[in-house]
């Protein structure tokens, strides 16, 4: 089940063969959902109309914004398309989230991945949040568009990037330097850990370069989120320059 405004159109804009049912609130005639409806309709999708109960039972939540769609799966990218992205791209600019499992995170970090044009993510099948309705919700959109893929071993992924010239660079906070300090303009991926633990010692150990985000109040450390966000643009501006 897919859920919300901007996640149900980024679907439907992006593979619209991929929804089978469409449901929307009941009682809530705007504008938004109207253009989703008729959106739907040139793919062939009726919309359904249903009470909102009915949406918060299909979603297994009440944050869906009024529209609900039941779609086919994507198939989950792995090592190979991992390999195959790459291949196509000359300076690839990655993010490898390491034991996030929250959605709310993950969806977060997507979006952001999103807007700093990231290539794809990599994230371990054993140890993170999946793509489920809650992440496409808060990645408004950007789940559908950014490659998500999952590695049976994220250090030996790793390892293989830097056999592909991908330069990792981990976000730890004992780190001697900080990302100001740090080139971050060629072939890349930028790791991350789970808020609280952070990266685990395998994945420290295989990054060629450990940094850290300056931090001048009271607070130790930020949500991963956002620790993600202020690493990935201080990448786009040195890549821009």
């Amino acid at each position: 089940m897919v859920f919300g405004l901007h996640a149900v159109e980024a679907l439907l804009n992006k593979a619209p063969e991929r929804v089978k049912e469409l449901w929307l609130m009941k009682g809530r005639e705007d504008e938004r959902l109207q253009q989703i409806a008729d959106l739907a309709a040139q793919f062939g999708v009726k919309a359904q109309i249903a009470a909102r109960k009915v949406l918060d039972d299909k979603a297994a939540s009440g944050q869906h914004q009024g529209v609900v769609a039941r779609c086919v799966a994507e198939p989950i990218k792995g090592e190979h398309e991992l390999d195959a992205l790459l291949d196509e791209v000359e300076t690839p600019f990655l993010l490898v989230l390491d034991g996030v499992t929250d959605p709310h995170n993950l969806g977060a970090c997507l979006r952001s991945a999103d807007a700093a044009g990231v290539h794809g993510v990599i994230v371990p099948k054993d140890r993170s949040a999946g793509l489920g309705g809650i992440v496409r919700k808060v990645a408004v959109g950007a789940a559908e568009s950014i490659p998500l893929f999952q590695v049976t071993n994220l250090a030996r992924t790793l390892r293989h990037l830097q056999e592909r010239n991908v330069w990792i660079v981990g976000a730890a906070g004992e780190a001697t330097h900080d990302l100001y300090q740090s080139k971050l303009s060629g072939p890349l991926a930028i790791a991350m850990g789970a808020e609280g633990k952070g990266l685990r010692r395998l994945t420290r150990e295989v990054c060629d370069e450990l940094i850290s985000i300056p931090m001048a109040g009271a607070v130790s450390s930020l949500n991963v989120s956002v620790a993600t966000g202020i690493c990935l643009f201080e990448a786009v501006r040195q890549r821009q320059g």
